[in-house]
């Protein structure tokens, strides 16, 4: 960490200070500023967030719960690496739960989640026309977020996030992939259309595939060096 990447922490938040921390440094894994393998000094890290290193130590061991980082006695914190059969084990149980989330959301959503989602699949129509990634990556995870709520289910939230911020890490690289944007978009379109018409087994169906695809993308991208685990 020779150069300076991390932005200070803005304490004009409502958010308590470690998880600003917390959020600062997660996204700074997810983005690729702290990249696979690289020691974090908590020293330096809390020169860049401005904060003490109380914070940043709680952020490392939460971070460690993630996956995100690997804590090895008397050596230090690491970015930790992600391995093929680790993307291919996250988006195995993702497409499980996923399902799972879209089958009880067929069950349990309301009229005006379903216009919400309707209009989250109008602007993404319009990112993608537009070839804007990064707000197409954002409106997908919106997407994805709506779908969780609507099945009603805080545990299954939970978990699901939790894979989601792990797969994150390459969720550009996955919807950059030719044609995949677009595909993603028919897919999203799929899954409302199902859940619309209160069929569960589609609903499922449907969001399991979703996910499948988005792993063939990642791992076509893999295969072809457009992106690389170290």
């Amino acid at each position: 960490m020779e150069e300076k990447r991390l932005q200070p922490v803005n304490f004009d938040s409502y958010k308590p200070l470690r998880e600003l921390v917390l959020d600062a440094l997660r996204t700074a894994i997810i983005n690729g500023d702290l990249r696979p393998r690289e020691r974090l000094m908590e020293i330096q890290l809390a020169e860049e967030l401005g904060v003490s290193r109380t914070p940043i130590r709680e952020a490392l061991r939460k971070l460690e719960l993630e996956g995100f980082v690997v804590i090895m006695p008397r050596k230090g914190a690491y970015v930790a690496d992600m391995s093929l059969k680790d993307i291919i084990n996250a988006f195995e149980i993702r497409a499980a739960l996923e399902g799972l989330a879209a089958a009880l959301a067929a069950e349990r959503i309301t009229e005006e989640e379903i216009e919400h989602m309707e209009k989250l699949l109008a602007e993404k129509n319009e990112a993608v026309n537009k070839m804007d990634v990064s707000r197409v990556i954002s409106v997908d995870t919106r997407f994805h977020d709506a779908l969780y709520t609507a099945s009603r289910n805080e545990k299954l939230l939970g978990i699901v996030n939790n894979l989601r911020d792990q797969i994150q890490r390459f969720r550009t690289t996955s919807l950059a992939y030719p044609g995949r944007m677009q595909q993603s978009l028919q897919e999203h379109r799929a899954i409302v259309e199902a859940i619309q018409s209160r069929d569960s087994t589609l609903s499922r169906q449907s969001a399991q595939e979703h996910v499948e695809n988005a792993e063939n993308s990642l791992l076509e991208a893999i295969k072809k060096g457009d992106i690389s685990l170290t």
